[in-house]
């Protein structure tokens, strides 16, 4: 599974680059607008945080293919690495084709159906993003969905991996773990929760109280070996 961090907040950023083993991290323009800042300092300032073995995703927002190949290639001049996210509408698919002609790579965004997300892929789209919670909240299968897309890449052999996003809780991340998905990317407030649980927290608390009973407040491994 290849975990990425949805925000563009610096600090939940450094925060999860420290704790988590996350691989990259993703933006849209509703994240970016968020931050209220420049969007240029937002991307170098996230580049200087996660170093340049992870992976940057930063959105275009033009109507025509044209000018989003244009946005494209002015994100990658200020970050090289930099993966460019485009919405699988009829101008987005056109875009596709014309930024992975550059050598730029690509998400496709936006996604709700398996042949969106099909037409991407043969477009140029490394990784593909269905809005998991988005289609669970119109009675849709956004697990489902996401499958359908993982078992389409595997039938045609496809250089792309499905790339789940929009979750509201860890249910939704485990089932599109179990349902094959090669990677998710998951907001600040819910990631921290995949490591939370009460049975956790009283177990190791547990050994806690035992260990200091024996051995003493503070004491560690390291002062008894």
């Amino acid at each position: 599974m290849i975990y990425m961090l949805d925000t563009a907040n610096l600090e939940a950023i450094k925060k999860a680059v420290d704790l988590y083993p996350i691989v990259g991290v993703t933006t849209n323009p509703t994240i970016i607008a968020k931050e209220n800042r420049p969007l240029r300092d937002i991307i170098l300032d996230i580049r200087e945080l996660i170093g340049s073995e992870r992976m940057l995703h930063a959105q275009v927002v033009a109507d025509t293919a044209e000018v989003m190949l244009e946005e494209a290639k002015a994100l990658r001049k200020l970050d090289p690495e930099i993966i460019v996210k485009v919405p699988v509408t009829p101008q987005g698919i056109k875009a596709m084709k014309l930024i992975s002609a550059e050598g730029i790579r690509i998400t496709a965004t936006a996604i709700l159906t398996p042949q969106q997300a099909l037409m991407a892929a043969m477009a140029g789209a490394e990784f593909l993003a269905p809005y998991v919670n988005r289609l669970d909240n119109i009675c849709g299968d956004g697990t489902q969905v996401a499958a359908e897309m993982a078992h389409l890449i595997d039938m045609y052999n496809l250089d792309a991996k499905v790339l789940a996003a929009s979750f509201k809780n860890v249910q939704q991340v485990h089932e599109v773990a179990k349902a094959g998905v090669q990677s998710v990317t998951i907001a600040p407030d819910v990631f921290d929760q995949l490591l939370v649980h009460p049975l956790t927290d009283s177990g190791v608390a547990g050994f806690m109280s035992d260990w200091h009973n024996a051995y003493g407040d503070g004491k560690t491994v390291l002062d008894l070996l």
